[in-house]
C-alpha cells in the first residue's frame, strides 16, 4: 500500500511539470520592431504606494513611451497629485455608468483619451525592468497578434507570501499547453500590449464592461475577431506586489475571481490542476498520521511536492526562503479563498474590490 501511495503522489506531482511552460518574456536590448507610438495606460484607484514604482520603472525604460496616461478612478488619496509630479497625463474617470465595473470604465476611458499606435494597459502595482518595454514590443512584433504577462509577485510580509498557491495555480492555468486551443483563451490583466487596430477590432474593454474577469473574457473576445493570444511569464522582466495594503485585499482580490476563472479554463487543464492539488493535499497531511504506517509514503510525497514547488516559484516569485517548505499554509490559504469565492458568487452573486460592489454577471456598482 505504502508503495502505491508513493506512486500516485508522484504521479500526481508530475502533473506540474506537464501544465508549467517556460515561456518567459525575450529579451531584447535592440528590437526588432516597427517603430510606432506606443500609449502605457495605467487605471488607478487609491494606488498612491504603487505608482512611484510603476511609474520609476516607466521613466527609466530604454524605449520611451509616446505617452502615459493614468486614470485617477476617484481616489481618495494623493494618487492623483503623485501622477502628476512625473509630468504625465491624469484623466480623471467619469462617474460609473450603469452596466460597467469600474476598472474596465477607467481603462476604456483612458484609451479615448490614447493617441497611440500601439497600448499597453498596466495595473499600477507593475514593476518594470529597464528593456521591459523594448522587450514586449519585440515580442509583439515577432509573434503578431495580442500579448500579456503574468508578473512575478515580490511578496515582502508574511501574509502576502500565502499567496504561493494561488500564484503557482494560476501560473499553470497560463502556461498550460492546453490552453493553446482554447477558444476562451484568457489573458493576464495587470500587462497587455495590443495594437490599436487589434483593439478595436476586439471591441476593446466596452465588449467585457460589465465582466468580473475582464481579462480572461477580453482574451476571447480577441480570439473570436481572429486575434492571436499570446501570454508570458514575467521573471525577470515584469513584476508587481499585489496587496500591499492588507491581507484583506488579498483575500477580495483573489477570491474576486477564483471560481468563476475555472470555467474559462480548457477541461485537460482544470482536470490536471486538479490532479497536481489533490495529490499537494494528501502529501501535506503527512504531519498528521505521524505514527501510522500511511507517514513515510506521504513524507516521501511532500519532499517531492515540495522540491518541485521551490523550482516552480523561481519562476512565479518571490516568497521568502521558508514559505515553500511549508506549503501547508499557503494551501489552507488558498482553501479559504476558494470558499469565500463560492460563497460570494453562489450565494450573494456579488463580490467585493476596492470599495465596490460587483454583481456576477451584471453590472459594477460604485
Amino acid at each position: 500500500m505504502g508503495v502505491l501511495i508513493t506512486a500516485l503522489l508522484v504521479c500526481a506531482s508530475a502533473m506540474g511539470f506537464v501544465l508549467f511552460r517556460r515561456n518567459t518574456v525575450p529579451v531584447s536590448s535592440e528590437g526588432p520592431f516597427q517603430e510606432r507610438k506606443l500609449s502605457v495606460i495605467i487605471p488607478a484607484r487609491n494606488e498612491e504606494g504603487n505608482l512611484p514604482f510603476l511609474l520609476g520603472s516607466l521613466k527609466a525604460q530604454s524605449y520611451k513611451p509616446f505617452e502615459i496616461i493614468v486614470v485617477d478612478d476617484h481616489s481618495e488619496d494623493r494618487t492623483q497629485a503623485i501622477a502628476e509630479s512625473y509630468g504625465i497625463k491624469v484623466v480623471s474617470n467619469p462617474e460609473l455608468p450603469s452596466g460597467w465595473t469600474g476598472k474596465n470604465w477607467a481603462v476604456w476611458n483612458g484609451y479615448l483619451q490614447a493617441e497611440g499606435d500601439l497600448i499597453l494597459f498596466l495595473d499600477a502595482d507593475v514593476r518594470l525592468a529597464p528593456d521591459a518595454v523594448r522587450s514586449l514590443l519585440a515580442a509583439r512584433e515577432k509573434e503578431g497578434g495580442v500579448l500579456s504577462v503574468v508578473p512575478f509577485h515580490v511578496a515582502e510580509k508574511f501574509y502576502e507570501r500565502l499567496a504561493l498557491i494561488p500564484n503557482l495555480l494560476g501560473l499553470f492555468a497560463f502556461t498550460s499547453p492546453m490552453e493553446r486551443t482554447n477558444p476562451d483563451k484568457g489573458l493576464y490583466g495587470s500587462c497587455i500590449l495590443a495594437t490599436r487596430e487589434d483593439y478595436e477590432q476586439a471591441k476593446g474593454h466596452e465588449s467585457v464592461k460589465g465582466e468580473v474577469l475582464d481579462d480572461l473574457n477580453l482574451g476571447a473576445r480577441f480570439i473570436q475577431a481572429g486575434v492571436k493570444v499570446k501570454n508570458y511569464i514575467g521573471r525577470g522582466m515584469v513584476s508587481f506586489r499585489m496587496y500591499p495594503g492588507g491581507i484583506k485585499s488579498e483575500i477580495q482580490g483573489f477570491s474576486k475571481g477564483a471560481v468563476l476563472s475555472t470555467s474559462k479554463l480548457h477541461i485537460g487543464t482544470t482536470l490536471l490542476i486538479a490532479v497536481w492539488l489533490i495529490g499537494l493535499i494528501a502529501a501535506e497531511a503527512a504531519p498528521f498520521v505521524i505514527g501510522t504506517s500511511a507517514l513515510l509514503p506521504l513524507a516521501i510525497g511532500y519532499a517531492i511536492y515540495t522540491l518541485q514547488i521551490y523550482y516552480f516559484v523561481g519562476y512565479t516569485g518571490r516568497f521568502g526562503i521558508w514559505l515553500p517548505a511549508v506549503h501547508l499554509l499557503s494551501t489552507v490559504f488558498f482553501l479559504y479563498v476558494m470558499l469565500y469565492s463560492l460563497y460570494q458568487v453562489v450565494f450573494l452573486r456579488k463580490v467585493a474590490w476596492k470599495g465596490r460592489s460587483i454583481e456576477v454577471g451584471g453590472r459594477g456598482n460604485p
